[in-house]
C-alpha cells in the first residue's frame, strides 16, 4: 500500500554518521515557513471562506497554521479578508504594527485586493495602499483552495527569506512608503 504522505523537504545540507549541517538561514527559514501563526482579519464574505479553510475539509492545520492567534503580538501573518472602509483603515495599520517582524500579509479577495465592486467614497481600494501586502489571492468570495494557495506562497517566502532582509535599505524604504518606521 503506497502512501500519500509528502513529507517537507529537507534543507541542502552535509549529511554524515549521526550529523547533519546546514546554514543557520536555512534551518529557521524552515521552521518559520511550517508555524506561521495566523491572524485573520475578517470584515465580510471573505471571512465566512478563511472559516471553512479552517475546518476539517481542508484543514489549514496541515501547512503548520494551527493556531490563529486574535492578538497581533502573538501573529505573524495577517490574513485580511473583505470589504475595508476607509474609517477602517487605521484599525488594519495599527495592527499590521502590533505584530512583529518578521510578519507576512496575505489580501483575500476581490475587496481586500482592489475594493472589489465597491467603487466609492468609503471603501478602501485595495489595502496595499495602507500597508505592504506579500501575496494577493483573488476571488469574489476565493475558493479556500485558493487561500491554501495563498497561504503556501507565503511560506515559500518565509522559507527562502534571508534573515538579514528585515534590515535591509529596500525593506526600510518600502515600508518609509507607507509612513511605517
Amino acid at each position: 500500500m503506497a502512501s500519500n504522505i509528502k513529507m517537507v523537504e529537507g534543507p541542502d545540507s552535509y549529511d554524515g554518521a549521526g550529523f547533519q549541517a546546514t546554514s543557520f538561514d536555512k534551518i529557521i527559514g524552515l521552521a518559520r515557513a511550517n508555524s506561521l501563526w495566523p491572524l485573520p482579519f475578517a470584515t465580510s464574505c471573505c471571512g465566512i471562506e478563511f472559516m471553512s479553510t479552517m475546518a476539517s475539509t481542508f484543514d489549514l492545520a496541515r501547512f503548520g497554521s494551527e493556531r490563529p492567534s486574535f492578538s497581533p503580538r502573538q501573529a505573524d501573518m495577517l490574513l485580511v479578508a473583505g470589504t475595508i472602509a476607509k474609517k477602517m483603515g487605521p484599525v488594519v495599520k495599527q495592527v499590521y504594527l502590533q505584530m512583529a517582524e518578521p510578519r507576512w500579509v496575505i489580501a483575500i479577495g476581490a475587496c481586500a485586493s482592489s475594493g472589489g465592486i465597491f467603487d466609492t467614497y468609503s471603501v478602501l481600494q485595495g489595502i496595499d495602499r495602507i500597508i505592504p501586502v506579500d501575496v494577493y489571492v483573488p476571488g469574489c468570495p476565493p475558493r479556500p483552495e485558493q487561500i491554501l494557495e495563498g497561504v503556501m506562497q507565503v511560506q515559500e517566502l518565509a522559507k527562502n527569506e534571508s534573515l538579514r532582509r528585515r534590515n535591509t535599505e529596500e525593506y526600510q524604504k518600502l515600508l518609509n512608503s507607507y509612513s511605517i518606521q
